[in-house]
């Protein structure tokens, strides 16, 4: 069995159109919740993105404001790794080893946990950024890119 752990860049692509839109929605649609994963702080990190995005006129109050209604709705449907001391730990050892920014590394840090906690299920990284998806095919994850909509084995 299967799970996919859906970073942020990933996450947000479905509440704004964008390259990977579609694959992220038909990897939804035929996922179960349970195994569909994110970092507890995802939802942060996605609503900060559709604010910055709405203060800058690049979507609409109303259409900001609908796609952080559905945010909180896809997030209660999703499994979420808390951001507790495994999870901090492992995300301070990835940043001795790769060149991450901290949210980066909150986010793998989080899959990695994951990983170990749901031992014999086989967790593809989800991502936009070619960088994060490098960093965790070294980290041993398959890897999806939604852009590309290709998974790579480690």
């Amino acid at each position: 069995m299967s799970c996919y752990f859906l970073d942020s860049s990933a996450f947000l692509k479905l509440f704004v159109q964008e390259a990977g839109t579609d694959a992220i929605i038909r990897l939804m649609e035929s996922t179960e919740d349970n195994r569909k994963l994110i970092s507890a702080g995802t939802l942060l990190e996605v609503y900060a993105v559709l604010k910055r995005r709405e203060r800058a006129g690049a979507i609409s109050h109303e259409d900001s404001e609908a796609a952080r209604s559905i945010l909180r709705v896809e997030v209660a449907r999703m499994v979420q790794q808390p951001l507790n001391p495994a999870v901090l730990e492992a995300a301070r050892q990835l940043l001795d080893h790769y060149e991450l920014r901290s949210g980066d590394a909150l986010q793998l840090g989080s899959a990695v946990v994951a990983r170990e906690m749901f031992q014999g299920l086989e967790i593809t990284f989800v991502s936009a950024s070619p960088h994060m998806l490098e960093v965790a095919r070294a980290e041993h994850f398959h890897t999806m890119d939604p852009t590309a909509t290709a998974a790579h084995q480690p």
